[in-house]
C-alpha cells in the first residue's frame, strides 16, 4: 500500500485505543500492533522514512487493515498478546523458546490426587506451573511425597464408595506415605488441609508449612506419642534445609518477577525470575526473534506479559533494568539501583548471558541436533564417507551461467540435518569472464572461506562440490591458498553417474542408489541447484530489462528504474513509441529531454523499423 492509497482512508481510521491488523494480498495476517490512538499509529507507518528494510517490505506488502476498538490500552496491551500468539504474523515478535512445558495438577475430585502432566485442560482442576525442567518438577514431586501425605492411587473415592468398604489400604499406608482416606481413616477436610500445605509449599510459601508441622509435633508430644513427633521432626528439618538452599533474597521481601534483556542485532535473550516470599521457583531464559524496528523497551514488556501468562504469574511487583509501559496500572515496576532486589536483577542478567554464551558453544561444537532420525541419517553418512567428525554442518557449492553471461554461484548449509537458510550465500562471480566452471568455482569456494577464516568462524565437516574432479581440484586449489588444508573435508559430486570423488583418489565412491546417504545427498544437491537458479533467473531478467536502458548513452540507472516502475517492461515501451506519434508519453514520465534521446534509440532499433 503507497502513501497515496493510505491517504483515502485515514479519515475511517478511529482516534481511540485498539489493535490494528495487517493483511497483505492473499489475506494472510501479516502484523498485529496496539495503540493508544489507532489513526495516529497506523499513519506513522505511511508518513516517516523508516531505516529498517523489514519495515519497508511490511508498508509494501499491506492489503487492507482491519482496526478493534477496545475501551483502554490495558485492553489493547492484552489483545495484542492475544492474537500474536493465537496467529503467529510473521512480523511480529516471535517467542522462539515457547514450549509446552509440564504442569503439577490438582485434580478435581474427592480427596484430590496430584501428578504431573502437560495436558493443561478445562475440567475444574487446578495447575500449578508450568515448570522448565521435567528433572526440576520430578525432584518437587519426590520431595512433597516426603513432605506430605497424599494418596497415589486412581481409586475413585465418592462418599458412597468408602461408607461401601470397596477399597483397602495399600502398601503406600503401611509405609507411612497415605493416611488411608480410601478407608475412611482420613477425613476430606484433613486432607484438604495436606493439599493446603501442598499449595504453599510449590508457591515457594514454606513458612505455613513449617508451622502447620511444628503444630502438629507439639500435639504428638503432648500425647506422648514421640516416635510420630520425631518424624514430623525430620519433616521440619528437611523443609528448612530446603528453604535455606532456595532463599537468594530477603524472605520479607514478598512476591515478585524479574526480568532482564540482552540483544544482539535482531536477536532477544530475556531472562525471567520467579520470586516467591525470597525463593527463586522458577526461572526461564527466552529467545526472541524481532522483525521489526521494535525498541528493547517493547520487546521487553511483550515478553514480560507473555511470560507471566505462561507461567501464570499473579505477582504484583516486576522488576526490570529500565522503565518499560506496562498498561496494568495494579502493577508496580521497580528499577532498583541498590538491595536484594538489584542483586536479583543482576541473577537474572547473569543467566541471559550465560545462556548466550551457551547457545554460542553449542553452536561452534555442532551439538544441536535434537531428532534421533536426523542424528542417525548423518552418523550413516559419516560411516559411508568414512568421515572423522560427524557432518552436522554441511555445505555445497554450484555454479550458474547463461552462454557465459551472467555467471554467479551459490552456495546452501544445512545444519543438523536440515537447511540453515540464515547462512546460503550467492556470489556474483568478480575475477572470471566468459564461462569458466573451474575459475568460477574456485572464486566462490575463496571468498567464503576466507571470509570464515578471517572472522574466526567454525567451518563445516563437509563441504560438496557440485561437479567432476575439474571443479573439485579448483575449489582444493582454493582451500590451499588459504592454507585451511584439514580444516574440512572436500568431495566432488559427479552430475550425471551421482558418482562421489575424493581428493587423490583415483575410484570414485558409488554409494547404493537407494541409501539413505545419498538420497541425503541429492536433497541438497537439488537444494543448491533451485537456490542457484532462482538468484540466476533474477540477475538475468534484471540483466536484460535494465541494461538495455541504461546503455542508452545520456540515461542513467535511475531513469531506468522510472521508465520500468512506469510502463513495466521494455517491450511496453517500445510498444509506447511505436505507436506514439511523438514522445509526449514518454516525456510525462522523465521529461522532454531524456524523452527524446530514448524515442530517438528505440526509432532506430531493427524492430521499429518500417
Amino acid at each position: 500500500m503507497t502513501s497515496e492509497q493510505f491517504q483515502h482512508i485515514a479519515v475511517t481510521i478511529p482516534k481511540q485505543p485498539g489493535i490494528y491488523k495487517y493483511f497483505d494480498s492473499k489475506n494472510e495476517l501479516l502484523y498485529v500492533g496496539k495503540a493508544k490512538h489507532l489513526r495516529k499509529r497506523v499513519s506513522s507507518y505511511f508518513t516517516k522514512t523508516f531505516t529498517s528494510y523489514k519495515t519497508h517490505e511490511l508498508v509494501q506488502r499491506i492489503d487492507r487493515i482491519e482496526f478493534t476498538i477496545v475501551n483502554s490500552e490495558q485492553d489493547a496491551f492484552l489483545l495484542e498478546n492475544t492474537l500474536i500468539k493465537q496467529f503467529q504474523p510473521r512480523f511480529n515478535i516471535n517467542l522462539k523458546d515457547d514450549k509446552t512445558y509440564p504442569f503439577i495438577v490438582i485434580k478435581n475430585e474427592p480427596f484430590p490426587r496430584v501428578f504431573l502432566t502437560r495436558n493443561n485442560i478445562s475440567d475444574g482442576s487446578e495447575y500449578l506451573g508450568p515448570y522448565t525442567s521435567v528433572k526440576r518438577v520430578r525432584e518437587l514431586m519426590e520431595f512433597i511425597k516426603q513432605t506430605i501425605q497424599l494418596r497415589n492411587c486412581s481409586l475413585n473415592l465418592t462418599e458412597n464408595n468408602i461408607k461401601r468398604g470397596k477399597f483397602k489400604v495399600c502398601l503406600e499406608y503401611h509405609l507411612g506415605n497415605c493416611k488411608g482416606p480410601c478407608e475412611g481413616l482420613q477425613t476430606l477436610d484433613d486432607y484438604n488441609e495436606e493439599v493446603a500445605q501442598l499449595k504453599n509449599l510449590l508457591r515457594g510459601n514454606l513458612g505455613p508449612v513449617i508451622r502447620h508441622f511444628k503444630d502438629e509435633m507439639k500435639a504428638y508430644s503432648a500425647s506422648l506419642s514421640f516416635e510420630k513427633a520425631e518424624l514430623v521432626k525430620k519433616k521440619i528439618d528437611f523443609l528448612e534445609n530446603y528453604q535455606s538452599r532456595s532463599i537468594v533474597a530477603n524472605p520479607r521481601a514478598g512476591n515478585m518477577d524479574v526480568f532482564s534483556i540482552l540483544k544482539e542485532k535482531d536477536i532477544a535473550y530475556v531472562n525471567y525470575l520467579m520470586v516467591r516470599n525470597g525463593a527463586i521457583i522458577q526461572t526461564q531464559t527466552n529467545r526472541v526473534e524481532t522483525h521489526l524496528d521494535e525498541s528493547t523497551e517493547e520487546i521487553l514488556s511483550f515478553s514480560i506479559a507473555q511470560l507471566r501468562t505462561t507461567f501464570n504469574s499473579d505477582a504484583i511487583e516486576i522488576v526490570v533494568p529500565f522503565a518499560i509501559e506496562y498498561p496494568q496500572v495494579e502493577i508496580k515496576i521497580t528499577i532498583p539501583k541498590a538491595g536484594d532486589r538489584k542483586k536479583l536483577l543482576d541473577l537474572s542478567q547473569k543467566n541471559a548471558r550465560h545462556f548466550i554464551e551457551e547457545m554460542q558453544h553449542r553452536e561452534r561444537l555442532q551439538l544441536n541436533i535434537k531428532s534421533p532420525d536426523k542424528l542417525k541419517l548423518l552418523k550413516e553418512l559419516q560411516r559411508d564417507l568414512q568421515l572423522q567428525e560427524l557432518p552436522a554442518h554441511i555445505e555445497c557449492f554450484d555454479n550458474s551461467n547463461f552462454q557465459g553471461s551472467y555467471p554467479v554461484s551459490a552456495m546452501v548449509c544445512f545444519k543438523n540435518g536440515e537447511p540453515s537458510k540464515k547462512d546460503y550465500r550467492h556470489f556474483n562471480v568478480k575475477t572470471v569472464e566468459g564461462i569458466n566452471d573451474f575459475a568460477t568455482m574456485k572464486e566462490a569456494v575463496f571468498r567464503r572461506y576466507k571470509r570464515l577464516k578471517e572472522e574466526e568462524q567454525p567451518f563445516p565437516q563437509l563441504v560438496i562440490i557440485d561437479g567432476g574432479k575439474g571443479q573439485l581440484s579448483a575449489a582444493l586449489e582454493a582451500i590451499k591458498e588459504l592454507s585451511v588444508e584439514g580444516r574440512t573435508t572436500l568431495v566432488g559430486l559427479a552430475k550425471n553417474e551421482e558418482e562421489i570423488f575424493f581428493s587423490g583418489d583415483k575410484e570414485s565412491l558409488k554409494l547404493s542408489y537407494n541409501s539413505n546417504s545419498l538420497k541425503f545427498i541429492r536433497r541438497i544437491r537439488d537444494e543448491v541447484h533451485r537456490f542457484g537458479i532462482t538468484f540466476h533467473r533474477l540477475k538475468r531478467s534484471k540483466g536484460t530489462f535494465k541494461n538495455e536502458l541504461e546503455k542508452i548513452p545520456g540515461i542513467g540507472k535511475a531513469t531506468a528504474d522510472t521508465l520500468l516502475k512506469e510502463f513495466k517492461s521494455v517491450k511496453n515501451i517500445r510498444e509506447t513509441i511505436r505507436l506514439a506519434e511523438s514522445e509526449i508519453d514518454i516525456a510525462k514520465v522523465i521529461g522532454i529531454a531524456k524523452a527524446k534521446v530514448v524515442v530517438s534509440y528505440f526509432k532506430q532499433s531493427v524492430d521499429l523499423k518500417p
